[in-house]
């Protein structure tokens, strides 16, 4: 079975809209912008042999503050620019109880299923306790990009803390190293 890094969208690929130290996902287009670092930390991700999926919550939709069309036309240039794999993305609020929204592994485990992923030599990246959780309930070593937004933590510590994307690729890339 393949490897796979799973990755949240919003703070971890393009910066996050920080409003009263909360981080929001851009509304537009024109409000996307691309983490540094992001492009070559997933090539490197991609000649590692790993798989890259993006799993994100976009309860905007559902909530009707935000359009498919206007979520789809982001991630095409997240597509378009990044080596990502596969988009799955959760549209639900949290009243819906879905089993997709994150912190429920859902579309990790989805993601796992469709594209042969073994969860246990897998990875999670994100930047907010939903993504923890998420890739801890699916078995995945996990990894924040710990931006000290002012919510709460997760259910169960990260297997590590970093700065930044880059800081994360470099951590997975070095405990690849050292397991093999």
């Amino acid at each position: 079975m393949k490897r796979a890094v799973f990755l949240d969208r919003d703070g971890v690929l393009n910066e996050p809209v920080v409003r009263g130290g909360r981080p929001y996902p851009p509304t537009t287009v024109e409000e996307l912008r691309i983490v540094p670092g992001a492009l070559p930390a997933l090539q490197r991700l991609k000649q590692a042999g790993f798989t890259l999926i993006v799993v994100t919550n976009q309860p905007d939709v559902g909530r009707g503050t935000q359009t498919w069309e206007g979520v789809n036309a982001i991630n095409e240039i997240l597509r378009s620019t990044l080596p990502v794999d596969d988009i799955l993305i959760c549209f639900h609020d949290e009243k819906d109880n879905c089993n997709c929204r994150k912190p429920r592994p859902g579309l990790i485990l989805d993601g796992a299923a469709k594209h042969g992923i073994h969860l246990a030599a897998s990875y999670l990246i994100g930047d907010r306790w939903r993504d923890i959780d998420a890739g801890t309930a699916a078995g995945c070593i996990t990894l924040l990009i710990d931006y000290r937004y002012r919510e709460r933590a997760p259910m169960t510590a990260p297997s590590y803390r970093v700065e930044s994307i880059s800081a994360a690729v470099d951590r997975i890339l070095e405990r690849e190293r050292l397991s093999n």
